[in-house]
């Protein structure tokens, strides 16, 4: 099955903006998953949003609720919300550059694989490519997606560029509280230098197909028994009655590509500002249009698919 663009815009740096494509560099559905099956009836198992007294409630009657303190909750209206969104940018510039090194493993969020919509900007992506890669730096930018507001790093990936989302500051736990208790005393000299050895023989390229998920392994090995058995009990669930929905849990980047469908009004807008910026402005409106020509980049105002 063919990749489905999550996001479609421009890679700016500097004067030069090059029309791209975002896509998830992992698989959903690799892993296996069950659905909750009712055993006497068969049937799936639904969950319903309920009030205690009132019993299942619509969607539709459901506010976001900001926790006070002693189960009070600040109620806020959904248009309150939607007023203070983003407005899905179709511009990501790369604004600061740093050693790959600098970044902390922690900060690492999720990889995605940034590719030119075309041949014409295939000329000014593998600069952009190669140069990352020359200087060993990491590219640094924000990326607005339904309404939020993403931080990035992007790095050199084989012959292509990858993508990964960061998190920000605030949502990093501080590690002293736990820490703390670790004596900070040298490690005795022996010691060290027999796990070194360790560790040195230990050593090898990274090759992630060396490994295997074994229970995964063996639960594909298991339901491929069960279901070669006659005797395995089966259930055919039927169509459902409720039309209530919300019984999986959908990631994240598979909601936005629905969100995607929907939008058929995207714009550009200036530096994010944390309100709503003004649909006629575009800070990348005409920053690319002499050097794009250069280039083989497509100006950064164009409408992507």
């Amino acid at each position: 099955m063919a990749s489905r663009a999550i996001w479609k815009g421009q890679l700016r740096l500097s004067l030069v903006s090059i029309p791209v494509e975002i896509h998830s560099a992992t698989k959903s559905g690799a892993r296996l998953s069950f659905r909750q099956i009712h055993g006497p009836s068969g049937k799936r198992v639904h969950y319903e949003k309920t009030v205690p007294g009132i019993g299942p409630i619509d969607a539709d009657e459901i506010l976001k609720g900001y926790e006070l303190g002693d189960d009070e909750y600040l109620l806020l209206e959904p248009e309150e919300i939607d007023a203070i969104k983003l407005e899905t940018k179709k511009t990501l510039e790369l604004v600061q550059f740093v050693d790959a090194s600098e970044i902390p493993p922690l900060y690492y969020d999720r990889p995605y694989y940034v590719v030119p919509t075309d041949d014409l900007a295939q000329d000014a992506y593998r600069v952009v490519r190669d140069a990352l890669r020359q200087s060993k730096k990491v590219g640094l930018g924000q990326l607005v997606m339904r309404g939020k507001e993403y931080l990035c790093a992007l790095r050199p990936c084989g012959d292509g560029i990858l993508l990964e989302t960061l998190h920000y500051a605030d949502e990093i736990r501080e590690a002293d509280p736990l820490f703390s208790d670790i004596e900070d005393e040298t490690a005795d000299k022996e010691l060290l230098e027999v796990a070194t050895q360790l560790i040195d023989r230990k050593t090898d390229s990274f090759d992630a197909s060396a490994f295997t998920d074994h229970y995964d392994a063996a639960l594909r090995d298991l339901i491929d028994r069960k279901r070669k058995s006659k005797k395995t009990p089966r259930a055919k669930a039927g169509e459902d009655d409720s039309s209530r929905g919300g019984d999986n849990v959908v990631d994240l980047m598979s909601a936005l590509q629905d969100s995607l469908k929907a939008d058929g009004s995207d714009k550009s807008g200036g530096k994010s500002t944390g309100r709503k910026s003004s649909s006629k402005t575009s800070g990348a409106k005409s920053s690319g249009s002499k050097s794009s020509k250069s280039s083989g980049a497509k100006s950064s105002t164009k409408k992507s698919a």
